[in-house]
């Protein structure tokens, strides 16, 4: 069981409240894993304030919840370098996972080499781009050449990374495909994966910060 407090909440109380009204909510004594969704609230995304005072005021509430077994694990989403720097540098417990998109095509080498050095797991949401892998035509060629299918090939990507994928669906079909990728990607094609020319527009879903060219 995973969630994540609304974006804005970058003070001790607020957090605190938020792991209360959780387990309420959800009717446990424990979350396996609870994220600070963005450094940022979402209307400040991407901008000059990264909130590091806020966001350690809240990362100590969830410090104080996982000493004391209501929280299993803590992390992060969507932080850059800098923010992850703030944590690891003035907090008690660094964050175990940082969340962040990460997908063939937009794949951000040098955070993840970071968060590796720190022994963070980097969790890569949006394996398949959020559909847009779908309209790649060599991409769509290197599936058929493998057998499998876009989504199994962008999962299979990550994995080889290093990388933790969280493929979205509530389809159990989906679910059981996305699983079935006990096959290895060649090296040179790992090459042309890596090197694949960015996606620089997600259609509907770009109003999205994350998604929007704001990162």
């Amino acid at each position: 069981m995973t969630t994540k407090p609304d974006a804005g909440i970058k003070t001790y109380d607020e957090a605190k409240a938020a792991i209360d009204g959780s387990l309420a909510t959800l009717g446990l004594d424990h979350i396996d894993l609870m994220i600070i969704h963005s450094p940022q609230p979402w209307e400040h995304f991407a901008g000059d304030d990264r909130f590091f005072k806020g966001n350690l005021a809240a990362w100590k509430a969830l410090e104080e919840a996982l000493e004391i077994g209501r929280l299993r694990a803590i992390g992060v989403s969507n932080f850059q370098k800098k923010d992850l720097d703030n944590l690891v540098a003035n907090a008690s417990v660094k964050p175990m996972i940082n969340q962040i998109l990460a997908h063939i095509s937009n794949t951000p080498f040098d955070l993840i080499d970071y968060c590796e050095s720190k022994g963070i797991l980097v969790e890569a949401y949006s394996p398949v781009g959020h559909g847009e892998l779908f309209k790649n035509a060599e991409i769509g060629a290197m599936a058929g050449k493998y057998g499998v299918t876009i989504p199994q090939l962008a999962i299979r990507y990550c994995l080889q990374l290093g990388l933790l994928p969280l493929p979205k669906t509530a389809n159990r079909d989906h679910m059981a495909n996305n699983a079935s990728v006990d096959f290895e990607i060649s090296e040179p094609d790992m090459d042309t994966l890596t090197s694949a020319e960015q996606i620089k527009d997600y259609g509907e879903h770009s109003f999205f910060p994350v998604y929007g060219g704001k990162i």
